[in-house]
C-alpha cells in the first residue's frame, strides 16, 4: 500500500468536494483504513479544497491520534463506528451536499422506483436521528443502517458514505445529491412519475448480476412493496421522518402489506366518514 498515493487520493476527492460545494469553509471530513488500527484522516479546521499530503494525520480505532502535525477531525468516531460494523468498508467520506442536506433538514424520505440509475447503485437510503456532531452518540445514529446501504443522510446536518476506496465512497455522496436535486426540479414541473414494480425488479435482478447487493432482497423483505422505502420505515417514527413533500407510490402489486398502504386506507376511510356526516347534517337541515 503506498500511503503517499493514499493521501494524494484523499486530498482530490477534498477538491472535488469543495469545488462541487459539498463542504463550505472547513465542512466534511475523508477517511482510509490502513491496518487492522489504524486509519489515515483530514485534519479538523482545514478546508478540504486546499489540504496537502502533509495535513492528514493518523488514528487507531478508537479515535486516538497516532501521528501528524495538525488534529483529526473531530468527527472521526463516525469513521470509526462504520467501519468497526464493515469490515469490507476502507474508506469514509462526509460531507454536507446541499441538495441531500435539504432533505436531511426537512426529514423527507427519498423516493424509490424513479432513475434507474440510483436504483441499481443506491437502493433505500435512510435518515439518522438527530445528535450533536461529535460524539459517540452522534457516531451511533448510523449503526441501524449501516450493514443495509453505501449513503446514510444525517438528519439536519450532511450525508456519510462508504466504500472499498475512497473513489467510491465518495461516488455514492455524488450520486445522491445528483438525484435529490433532480426530484426538486422534477417537482417544481408539477409532480414526479414512478416506474412499476415489474420495471423495478428488472433492475434488481441487474443489480444483482453485476455484483451489488440491495436490502430489498434480504431475507424477511419479501412481502414489502419493493418502491414504498419499506427497508427504513420503522426508523421513521424515532427520527421525525415524514412524507410531506412527495406522494407516495401507488401499491405496486396485489396483496402487498405495507404501512404506507394501511396509511391511504385509514385515511379513504376518514374522508368517507366525513362525506357521510355532512351529508347527514344538510339533509337534516333541509325543510321537510
Amino acid at each position: 500500500m503506498n500511503v503517499h498515493q493514499l493521501k494524494l487520493e484523499i486530498c482530490d476527492i477534498g477538491r472535488r468536494i469543495y469545488n462541487k460545494g459539498f463542504a463550505a469553509g472547513n465542512d466534511g471530513n475523508i477517511s482510509f483504513r490502513l491496518g487492522p488500527n489504524e486509519v489515515l484522516c483530514t485534519p479538523t479546521m482545514v478546508c478540504k479544497g486546499f489540504m496537502k499530503p502533509e495535513d492528514l494525520c493518523t488514528c487507531d480505532m478508537e479515535g486516538k491520534q497516532l501521528s501528524g502535525r495538525r488534529k483529526r477531525t473531530s468527527e472521526v468516531l463516525l469513521h470509526l463506528a462504520i467501519m468497526k460494523e464493515r469490515p469490507d468498508v476502507k474508506s469514509v467520506v462526509h460531507c454536507h451536499p446541499p441538495h441531500a442536506t435539504a432533505f436531511a433538514v426537512a426529514r423527507e424520505p427519498i423516493p424509490q422506483c424513479v432513475l434507474p440509475e440510483v436504483e441499481v447503485f443506491l437502493g433505500d437510503v435512510p435518515i439518522t436521528k438527530y445528535e450533536t456532531p461529535g460524539g459517540q452518540v452522534f457516531a451511533d445514529t448510523v449503526l441501524p443502517f449501516v450493514k443495509k446501504c453505501n449513503v446514510i443522510i444525517l438528519a439536519n446536518h450532511g450525508t456519510v458514505s462508504f466504500g472499498e476506496t475512497v473513489e467510491k465512497a465518495y461516488w455514492w455522496t455524488e450520486i445522491l445529491d445528483a438525484y435529490c436535486r433532480i426530484l426538486m426540479l422534477a417537482r417544481d414541473l408539477g409532480k414526479i412519475h414512478y416506474f412499476t414494480e415489474a420495471k423495478e425488479r428488472e433492475l434488481l435482478d441487474l443489480k444483482t448480476k453485476w455484483g451489488y447487493k440491495d436490502a430489498r432482497l434480504a431475507p424477511g423483505m419479501e412481502n414489502c412493496d419493493i418502491c414504498a422505502n419499506d427497508v427504513f420505515r420503522d426508523s421513521w417514527t424515532e427520527s421525525g421522518i415524514e412524507r410531506r413533500a412527495f406522494e407516495p407510490p401507488p401499491v405496486m402489486r396485489p396483496g402487498a402489506t405495507t404501512k404506507s398502504t394501511a396509511t391511504t386506507a385509514a385515511a379513504h376511510l376518514d374522508q368517507e366518514a366525513l362525506i357521510k356526516t355532512i351529508t347527514d347534517r344538510v339533509m337534516a337541515a333541509l325543510p321537510k
